[in-house]
């Protein structure tokens, strides 16, 4: 494995749930070599203030990293400012960056899976971002396969590919609207990526991650994934506002190191079928409100658990 990028953690008022992540971070290969940049959300309230000051003080007693620098934000910022403000500064000062949240557990080969990539692809423009989940879509799915977009449960990224990032919804609803692009940006409206970045132009939601997918779908960049999942998503446990517990979307991690490499870099038209029919068929076999809700929970699209 190459020389380790800095993974910054955003954190906010779970404690069990930070403790799971960095335990599970901890196990990586890799993690002693890790640069860890934690960043520690104010709390919203008075409810929370105590919740906020538990993961702090869990947070100084981190080690078996290279480093663990700790930002305490003292306003609570939300998880969109927070993520935004966070990779950009790790961007900055070290050209790089993996993003993980406070409910992510990883595979012991995560962060071999991260690094490797971001070195094999790190000079190929066509490749903005790398992503470690991939939903349990109930077939064989190739090693490593590039999907058009981008993605927010434990991924990483290089300053170049970040600088494209456009916080600006509107401007990226216009331009899929003049492009004749949202039925294609929707998965074959399997589903409304539309809608949510029209909610988060509403103030209906303050997601990050809907304008950085749509960011990288309008500049048709290419998402790296694995075909066997390197995170699971441990806060669909009703411990965030307006969540409730789930494991329909829970696969097994990978068990053994991903290859990276020796695959054409391009849309993989078939995994990109096979996450279009898991969208059906989850959306079929609910409610389309509740679908939608876990859907987007998984997707990690909302966050509505963290902060403002």
């Amino acid at each position: 494995m190459t020389t380790c990028a800095p993974v910054a953690l955003f954190v906010y008022n779970r404690p069990w749930h930070v403790c799971q992540t960095t335990e599970a971070l901890l196990a990586n290969g890799g993690a002693s070599e890790t640069q860890l940049y934690v960043y520690s959300d104010g709390p919203r309230d008075a409810a929370s203030m105590a919740a906020v000051a538990e993961v702090r003080s869990f947070l100084r007693t981190l080690t078996g990293f290279k480093s663990v620098k700790i930002i305490e934000r003292s306003d609570n910022f939300g998880l969109a400012r927070s993520i935004i403000q966070g990779v950009t500064e790790v961007c900055d000062e070290h050209g790089r960056v993996i993003v993980m949240e406070d409910d992510l557990l990883t595979s012991p080969h995560f962060l071999r899976f991260m690094n490797d990539s971001l070195l094999e692809y790190q000079n190929d423009p066509r490749v903005i971002s790398i992503h470690g989940y991939i939903y349990p879509v109930g077939q064989p799915m190739p090693e490593t396969f590039f999907l058009r977009g981008a993605d927010c449960w434990g991924w990483a990224t290089w300053k170049r590919g970040w600088d494209l990032f456009e916080p600006d919804g509107r401007k990226l609803l216009r331009q899929l609207e003049e492009g004749g692009l949202t039925h294609q940006f929707d998965c074959d409206g399997s589903y409304p990526y539309t809608k949510m970045l029209r909610d988060q132009i509403a103030g209906k939601n303050n997601s990050w991650a809907i304008r950085w997918h749509a960011s990288a779908f309008l500049q048709e960049k290419l998402t790296l994934y694995p075909g066997c999942s390197l995170v699971h998503n441990i806060g669909l446990d009703g411990s965030g506002v307006h969540c409730s517990g789930d494991s329909a979307y829970t696969g097994s991690l990978a068990a053994c190191p991903v290859r990276v490499g020796g695959i054409e870099v391009t849309e993989n038209q078939l995994a990109r079928e096979a996450i279009v029919n898991f969208y059906r068929r989850t959306r079929r076999s609910l409610p389309m409100r509740a679908a939608n809700k876990l859907l987007s929970r998984l997707r990690g699209k909302l966050k509505v658990s963290y902060g403002g």
